[in-house]
């Protein structure tokens, strides 16, 4: 069974973004072993001397590398992915990189009808820069708009559309995974090219 580490993509203590995947992982429990991981509690990003990394970052770090695949729901403010999810991408780019051609499923919701469109699509362009190279999931957005309204008591989706959709992305999650551990004969480059990235510059 394939284990995936699902980030909740914002520091709010009530986000629709975990109910997501906390969705995510009862419903597919019998598919793969799915872990949130929460940003909470991450510093904002800043460089130092001496290159240094909040223990918090590093634990997710170690999570993402000893996983299958990693699950990222963001939620959309003013277009753009949260503060906080931007910065917790900027820790795992430096100096450590544990998305270099690990598998992403992008998911993301949001209390509006866009369903967090604009903040997935540049998301999906932070995770291919030189410094993350993750493998991104291709045509696989899965919108969740009106999030406020659409879990039930027990935090199940009520819209049997956006269900079935949502089940098909994820077994072709699976399959992407299963592929993606074939894609690996310019890892060794890749992750030199990752850790050779200049953070001096800007």
């Amino acid at each position: 069974m394939k284990k995936f580490i699902a980030i909740v993509g914002s520091n709010s203590n009530k986000s629709t973004n975990r109910e997501l995947l906390k969705y995510m992982q009862r419903r597919f429990q019998d598919q793969a072993e799915i872990e949130l991981v929460e940003i909470k509690g991450l510093p904002i990003f800043k460089k130092s001397l001496d290159q240094f990394v909040p223990k918090q970052a590093l634990e997710i770090a170690k999570k993402i590398e000893n996983s299958d695949g990693v699950i990222i729901a963001t939620p959309e403010y003013d277009h753009s992915i949260p503060a906080a999810l931007s910065s917790t991408l900027a820790w795992l780019s430096y100096g450590i990189h544990p998305f270099v051609d690990k598998p992403v499923m992008i998911t993301g919701a949001s209390y509006g009808s866009l369903g967090s469109s604009r903040a997935q699509s540049q998301l999906r362009q932070i995770l291919d820069s030189p410094e993350l190279k993750a493998l991104i999931m291709p045509s696989s957005e899965f919108l969740l708009g009106h999030s406020l309204q659409a879990f039930d008591d027990n935090g199940n989706l009520t819209n049997a559309a956006e269900t079935k959709q949502l089940d098909g992305l994820f077994k072709d999650f699976l399959q992407f995974v299963e592929i993606s551990e074939q894609l690996n004969h310019a890892h060794a480059i890749n992750k030199q090219k990752a850790e050779q990235f200049s953070w001096d510059k800007g």
